[in-house]
């Protein structure tokens, strides 16, 4: 069977991406992998691109962003090719659909609402929009909708806290203050601490749970992404460390051959040389 000649147009565009997948799905003359894939057997590659493109970004490695985006951009359109053959949707219902959602949720830009807003007013609108959408959405049976449904269970349980936190403020249940998360930090650091002395494990992990939860909330208080937060000094503690090992390399030794007391004042030393100005 031919191929559509767009596949081999470099000038093709999204056209061309769309037709590939077609003919890479085709059961008669497609690739043996990607015609037994499915949306199941799909989406940790499309989590695991999703990340490569922040990882290419916090690196600030434009060509390689270019193409993790295309890596990203074809989950998308696996997705789609996908849902089309099952009769779900298709790449056209998706875009349109994405279109008039950012159309309807952008009033100030495309409708003839206030643009002289600040920031955390637009946020609170667009917020606002989403819950007339879901508050919009058809309802199975006589069940209510409740404030937390529709955030994703699957999502990363640092994302997920500060989406189910943002839901559960929106109907006023927050405390008013970032002093009042401090306490509750306190409190759970002290529960953590009486558990590990006197409960089993499983009670340890709870409390570490409420811990991390608090720990969220708090950034939320402070306007943090603790997602990227914690990726920043995850990529901090890498290089400091990679720091202390070169330094261990010239004294002729190994991490292994070294201890924790010269690795700590290495470590401190690596600080020291990072504060100095160039």
């Amino acid at each position: 069977m031919p191929h559509d000649p767009i596949i081999f147009d470099p000038n093709g565009g999204m056209s061309r991406l769309l037709a590939i997948m077609r003919a890479l799905r085709d059961p008669d003359t497609g690739c043996p992998w990607d015609i037994e894939q499915d949306f199941n057997s799909i989406a940790p590659y499309t989590i695991e691109e999703a990340y490569e493109v922040a990882d290419a970004i916090e690196r600030a490695d434009w060509p390689d962003l270019e193409g993790e985006l295309g890596d990203l951009l074809l989950q998308t359109v696996y997705h789609t090719q996908i849902g089309g053959e099952l009769g779900h949707f298709d790449f056209a219902s998706v875009v349109r659909a994405i279109s008039d959602k950012m159309v309807a949720r952008h009033p100030h830009v495309f409708g003839d609402a206030n643009r002289d807003k600040s920031a955390e007013q637009q946020t609170r609108d667009w917020e606002a929009i989403k819950a007339a959408e879901r508050a919009r959405k058809p309802q199975s049976g006589a069940v209510k909708k409740r404030t937390l449904d529709g955030v994703a269970g699957n999502l990363p349980a640092l994302l997920r806290a500060i989406k189910l936190q943002n839901r559960a403020a929106r109907v006023g249940f927050d405390w008013p203050s970032t002093t009042q998360v401090l306490d509750k930090l306190v409190e759970e650091t002290q529960e953590l601490i009486e558990a590990k002395a006197e409960k089993t494990q499983k009670d340890v992990e709870e409390e570490f749970g409420d811990l991390l939860f608090v720990m969220a909330n708090l950034a939320r208080h402070l306007d943090i992404d603790p997602e990227a937060a914690l990726r920043a000094a995850n990529t901090k503690f890498s290089r400091r460390f990679n720091a202390v090992e070169d330094k261990l390399t010239a004294l002729g030794k190994s991490p292994e051959q070294s201890n924790l007391q010269e690795m700590d004042a290495l470590w401190d030393a690596v600080k020291r040389d990072e504060k100095i100005p160039d």
